[in-house]
């Protein structure tokens, strides 16, 4: 049984809506992989204004399991926002970002791992997607042209299973949308970026909460921002002080 007294060196961070099918066996598959892990680890899962049964189950899960920790919106704030609460709210010295649906697969954790003294951030790579055609799709165009305009050299940053150094999320200042450009924000601020092939499963349960409308035109508006960061960011070097 995890030690609830132990400071984390993992924290492991779901942002949930509406995923009542999938939480608990996605729980059980976290607590199995970290056990073997063996490192002191904690699990913040962030209820995000879901309408299903999700946050009952999660207060209930809360009593049986100590190293879970719940954070509950009071409305559906969105998945940058889940991903922000979660990351102010840990401890451990690393950070595993995860979603709630199932699809990525926990057993991918010890290969992020694997890559931890490389590098500040580690993506995932979903190999073989298993998305409708029309979600690949949408997902190939938006990746090419945001490898085009913010030059990350990532190939899928839309997996949200990623390994972070949380000193180094202290520097990023995250807005509605900003952790699909993670990798743009950390190299940035000069931060060393890699990337690993992962597994991606089909979703199981629930139904999608992305689709054209919300997906394609707001990301198209995040990624210019990103684009004006990048070439306006100050970058004078060789300064002398006397």
């Amino acid at each position: 049984m995890q030690d609830a007294t132990n400071i984390p060196l993992y924290s492991i961070v779901i942002p949930c809506k509406n995923e009542e099918g999938s939480i608990v066996n996605l729980i059980s598959e976290v607590e199995e992989v970290m056990h073997a892990v063996k490192d002191p680890w904690e699990l913040i899962c962030i209820e995000d204004g879901s309408t299903d049964g999700t946050q009952p189950l999660l207060r209930m899960l809360k009593k049986h399991k100590p190293y879970l920790r719940l954070i509950c919106f009071t409305k559906n704030f969105g998945q940058s926002s889940g991903f922000a609460a979660g990351f102010e709210a840990a401890k451990g010295e690393w950070v595993i970002t995860m979603d709630g649906d199932g699809q990525n697969d926990p057993q991918d954790i010890p290969i992020l791992l694997r890559e931890k003294e490389c590098f500040d951030l580690v993506c995932g790579v979903r190999q073989k997607r298993q998305d409708t055609w029309t979600k690949r799709g949408i997902s190939r165009i938006a990746n090419a042209i945001r490898g085009w305009l913010c030059a990350d050299g990532m190939e899928d940053t839309g997996c949200s299973l990623k390994l972070m150094r949380r000193s180094c999320l202290a520097h990023i200042k995250m807005y509605q949308g900003m952790h699909r450009f993670l990798p743009a924000l950390f190299l940035l601020e000069g931060f060393r970026i890699g990337q690993v092939p992962v597994h991606h499963r089909p979703r199981k349960h629930g139904k999608s909460h992305y689709h054209l409308f919300n997906r394609s035109w707001n990301t198209i508006a995040d990624l210019l921002a990103v684009y004006w960061m990048r070439k306006r960011r100050l970058c004078h070097q060789g300064k002398e002080v006397l």
